[in-house]
């Protein structure tokens, strides 16, 4: 088995301005859900990636990491090139019971200013993440760590590549939406046309709920907005 495989590609360019457009939505009510719709129901991962830390959604591109099945190892190299506003997304292979995430990782992503973390796989120290109010989404929960402390490896791994998290194909400079509800990718090639249609149906279902609370049947805003 090669063990010394460790391949880290270059970050890809992605249109700063506009993804920062897409993180000023980061308040908006069910802001997976909205990006969902913008894509026609497209871009969501499985319902096991799910919070594990604190109740915080985050939006930010893609710094993509595919660990080796069966050799699950600390994704420690990642932070030779996170920069603020990263999302970390993991394909560890769903593996459930090794965790390649705790807390210490996550005061080292809080500290090069990473926005979250999304898991194929499972995270540990939840209650330290907490406490450091670093965001967590992952499939499994589990005490078990991974084998690096113990063999000192952090291979094989490699870093922007083109994974699989949560059934979704995730792109190295994807945009990664993640609230209590789920999380949304969104590939860089759409972007634009996604985050228009986003920005149009989070204003729409503002108007719809000051409707509701001023009395609208159901009738009403159908009427008048085609959908509820």
């Amino acid at each position: 088995m090669n063990y010394d495989r460790k391949i880290i590609n270059p970050r890809p360019t992605v249109n700063n301005d506009l993804v920062a457009r897409c993180r000023e939505m980061s308040s908006v009510l069910s802001v997976s859900a909205v990006f969902s719709d913008a894509q026609k129901r497209d871009g969501v991962m499985d319902h096991e990636i799910k919070f594990r830390s604190i109740n915080k959604p985050f939006i930010g591109t893609a710094l993509t990491v595919k660990l080796k099945p069966g050799d699950i190892v600390d994704c420690l190299p990642i932070f030779d090139i996170a920069q603020p506003g990263d999302v970390i997304v993991i394909d560890a292979d769903g593996t459930p019971n090794t965790s390649i995430w705790g807390g210490l990782m996550s005061g080292l992503a809080r500290a090069a200013g990473v926005a979250g973390a999304v898991i194929d796989g499972s995270a540990r120290d939840t209650d330290e993440s907490k406490l450091l109010e670093f965001p967590i989404a992952s499939r499994s929960v589990s005490p078990r760590s991974a084998h690096s402390a113990e063999s000192g490896r952090t291979t094989p791994i490699e870093i922007n590549v083109p994974v699989v998290c949560g059934g979704q194909i995730v792109n190295p400079g994807d945009l990664v939406v993640a609230d209590e509800i789920g999380v949304t990718v969104v590939a860089q090639d759409n972007l634009e046309v996604v985050y228009e249609r986003a920005r149009q149906l989070a204003a729409n279902e503002e108007k719809v709920r000051e409707d509701i609370l001023s009395g609208a049947t159901v009738e009403q805003l159908l009427a008048k907005y085609g959908r509820i």
